[in-house]
């Protein structure tokens, strides 16, 4: 089969690689499937552009939907031709992690293990973005397309959206009436930053103000129904029940903590590779919770499938869609929210 696989900054080539079939171990459980909409996630757009420090080569892709090819005696959830989505962590659903909804962190498979992350998340998992993937666990893994949402615009369901979501709205299940502040910059997880202005409007957020300094996400945030804020990273805009640094710089995230209400919360979904210092002596005193990690993303995407039938429209964030054959050339240099498609 062919497989895209990341060779540097800029450069993907399409490879040629072994099949998957279910005969392999676990396939019993197993689903075969094919990506028809695959989402370059703020992650894999940082290393192609050479801002995080990915080494290849390594297959890609770790975000899309796909259509079910083959499925093990034992799956009864998804049948061959049905449309889903596919998180990017490998999950059992049984575990004490999966128990608790922390699937990223299941403990029936090595930690971190994903599709299209390279040695981050175990090379053998595959990417998405190949003629088809093993899916193992495909009842628990596995969340069907309801009818009549377009596989492109929901591409980042595996990731993103749920990472966004993840900022905004458990703490909206806490604190209903909270103001929320999302602070954004050219560093950060772009479209994680905008998923959750969009999400928290879209579970009704009483105020949400997107802080950027950049025009077309501005204009998409406000597109999103946000307040777009046009200002720099150390901005004063007020106190806020919750918080967002989706900078990746440290200014960012110390306007995000420095804007804190008292008893708020906030969550950096932004990566950082040295330790940013932080204002401990100013969270103490407003006994305010800082968060990051990486998202639980399988648990909660069919109540974020829920917000689109809602209202929701995750496709103003997609800033091109070019189909895969283009993806060694759309790849080199790409725009901040790419998604692949094939028919």
């Amino acid at each position: 089969m062919q497989q895209l696989v990341f060779q540097q900054p800029g450069v993907v080539r399409w490879e040629e690689a072994p099949d998957r079939t279910l005969d392999e171990p676990g396939g019993a459980d197993a689903a075969l499937v094919r990506a028809v909409a695959v989402a370059l996630c703020d992650l894999d757009t940082g290393a192609l552009r050479g801002r995080f420090p990915m080494v290849g080569p390594y297959p890609f892709g770790h975000e899309g939907v796909a259509e079910v090819l083959e499925v093990g005696p034992n799956v009864t959830s998804v049948q061959p031709g049905d449309l889903v989505i596919v998180p990017f962590q490998i999950s059992c659903g049984a575990c004490r992690s999966c128990a608790r909804r922390r699937t990223g962190n299941c403990q029936a498979h090595p930690p971190l293990s994903t599709y299209g992350l390279g040695q981050m998340g175990g090379v053998g998992w595959g990417g998405l973005l190949a003629d088809h993937s093993f899916v193992p666990h495909a009842d628990a893994m596995l969340v069907p397309l309801p009818s009549g949402i377009d596989p492109v615009a929901v591409a980042s369901f595996s990731d993103n959206v749920p990472d966004g979501w993840r900022c905004v709205g458990p703490q909206l299940a806490d604190d209903p009436e909270a103001e929320i502040l999302i602070v954004a910059g050219d560093a950060g997880p772009n479209s994680i930053g905008l998923y959750a202005a969009g999400l928290a409007v879209a579970a009704g957020a009483t105020r949400v103000v997107y802080l950027d300094r950049h025009p077309e996400r501005l204009a998409i945030a406000e597109a999103l129904g946000a307040e777009a804020v046009d200002g720099p990273l150390d901005a004063k805009v007020g106190k806020f029940g919750i918080t967002v640094d989706a900078s990746g710089e440290e200014t960012g995230l110390r306007t995000a903590i420095n804007a804190t209400a008292w008893d708020g919360t906030c969550t950096s979904p932004s990566v950082y590779f040295s330790d940013p210092a932080v204002p401990m002596l100013q969270m103490y005193s407003r006994c305010c919770t800082l968060h990051t990690g990486r998202a639980h993303a399988r648990p909660v995407i069919p109540e974020l499938l829920d917000l689109v039938a809602g209202g929701f429209d995750p496709a103003l964030v997609t800033s091109d869609v070019v189909e895969f054959a283009d993806a060694e050339t759309a790849l080199a240099d790409p725009s901040m929210k790419v998604v692949l498609r094939r028919d």
